[in-house]
């Protein structure tokens, strides 16, 4: 569905928040919406809910073997969540309804990558949470987990492979990767995966414009926005960019105030769907944005990372406020869930109703168009340095002509579309560990990947198209 190469390399190298990180959701959007209408609720007929609980009975009653009851309910409640086909709605059981519930209010620990599955095998929904260990490993949206410590995880359930792949700070996990027809290895330590969710400063070059990036949309987001802004201005900002790439989403009544800060009360920030047909929107007003208005020129960044309610923000900037969007398209989700409590403290996580940009266009799996086009240089594509072994010279495979690649883009004279580790690659990788003070080998071990992959993703940095074309159309104004 999605072309899983189209996710900038830097934002791994270089660097919601939420459980299915690591607890079963995929893509997603956690909406704590109060909606003004009560959907339509259509119980199931008496009739079928008999033959379930039949069969529950049948196997209490007769089963040979070791019963865990609980276990049974909850695996019926999944299957329900599982057979409507949707990767956005799902059953949490207490302990990942827990960690949901934490991931959008504190900080846990993790890899922080989010996960759901694919053909039956784990795969990472979205792009990994900025500076967190998968990011910075270069896991990528679309990667599946084939092993975690050697382990297969073909046959396990997402819960049982989260299980494996969640611990404590400090410690590390390994994990096998297949990304289209490469497979490759990553080692990972563990991290707090703290949530400070808005980041800013002055553009070096032109003190007078500050430079916001949003990392997701969690419950302190607006409040750390409208603090970042006012900090910015004090110190000289007459204009800003938001920088929405790679940023998966998260709560709707949080995006719905940060948007309605940029736009003139009475605007359109979001229109929605019910299953019926019904429609309706919210729109901007002092009752969402506290009377706060950012009347400075702005613009925003998006990319194939930023989803939902990235989306919805930028959706209603670029309609309503008249702001233009700079990157490429966007993920394209365009669905709302709603997470209810249960009575036993396990949650539901369900979709709900589509949401619609303010002129009524539904960009689900289709994504936001930008109004300027601007990516990253090609090798900004490439995949992370495998770290199944240590490559030398001599060695022949498809990950010694990534990192041929990787060191042709930093200008080194390698065949950059070879696959053997030639005496170029050698003298190369040397330069390289000589100028970064790392033992001179020859030879791509674990730091010397690592060191690679940085130097690559500070290259990228400098060479930020559409960071350079969004500073261009504010310094016009």
């Amino acid at each position: 569905m999605k072309n899983t190469q189209q996710v900038p390399f830097h934002q791994y190298i270089i660097s919601i928040v939420c459980v299915a990180f690591l607890v079963g959701g995929g893509s997603y959007i956690y909406f704590d919406h109060q909606y003004k209408k009560q959907l339509a609720n259509n119980p199931a007929q008496s009739g079928d809910l008999r033959k379930v609980d039949n069969l529950y009975n049948e196997i209490v009653t007769n089963y040979v073997g070791k019963i865990d009851e609980k276990k049974l309910i909850d695996g019926a409640l999944k299957g329900m969540t599982e057979a409507l086909d949707d990767p956005y709605s799902s059953y949490l059981n207490e302990p990942e309804a827990d960690e949901l519930d934490q991931s959008l209010a504190g900080s846990f620990e993790g890899i922080g990558a989010t996960m759901t599955m694919t053909n039956e095998l784990p795969s990472v929904a979205q792009a990994p949470i900025e500076g967190s260990p998968a990011a910075k490993a270069g896991m990528k949206t679309g990667d599946t987990i084939l092993k975690v410590d050697e382990e297969e995880t073909e046959g396990k359930t997402l819960s049982q492979v989260v299980s494996k792949i969640r611990g404590k700070k400090g410690t590390e996990v390994r994990l096998t990767i297949a990304r289209g027809d490469e497979t490759f290895e990553l080692k990972l330590t563990r991290d707090t995966i703290p949530i400070e969710t808005v980041k800013g400063e002055l553009d070096k070059s032109d003190s007078t414009i500050g430079s916001i990036k949003i990392i997701s949309f969690g419950e302190n987001t607006y409040n750390e926005l409208k603090k970042t802004i006012k900090t910015l201005r004090k110190a000289g900002a007459k204009s800003f960019v938001i920088d929405l790439r790679q940023n998966p989403g998260g709560l709707l009544d949080q995006v719905e105030q940060m948007a309605s800060m940029f736009l003139e009360d009475g605007k359109t920030i979001i229109k929605f769907e019910d299953k019926n047909g019904n429609t309706s929107e919210d729109t901007a007003s002092s009752n969402l944005d506290g009377g706060f208005k950012v009347t400075e020129p702005t613009v925003v960044l998006v990319d194939e990372g930023s989803a939902s309610a990235s989306e919805i923000f930028a959706a209603a900037l670029k309609e309503s406020g008249n702001k233009k969007i700079i990157g490429t398209k966007t993920f394209g989700k365009g669905t709302v869930q709603t997470v209810k409590n249960l009575s036993d403290k396990s949650e539901i996580k369900l979709t709900v109703l589509k949401w619609l940009t303010p002129n009524g266009k539904w960009i689900h799996e289709k994504g936001l168009e930008p109004s300027i086009k601007a990516d990253y240089p090609d090798y900004a594509y490439l995949s992370p340095i495998s770290r199944d072994k240590t490559f030398k010279q001599g060695d022949s495979s498809p990950v010694v002509k990534n990192i041929n690649a990787l060191l042709h883009a930093l200008d080194y004279e390698v065949d950059g579309n070879s696959s053997d580790f030639s005496e170029q690659t050698k003298t190369a990788v040397s330069a390289l560990q000589t100028g970064s003070n790392l033992p001179i080998t020859g030879e791509v071990d674990n730091d010397t990947a690592t060191q690679i992959e940085s130097e690559v993703g500070k290259k990228i940095k400098e060479n930020d198209q559409a960071y350079d074309v969004a500073l261009k159309e504010l310094q016009k104004k």
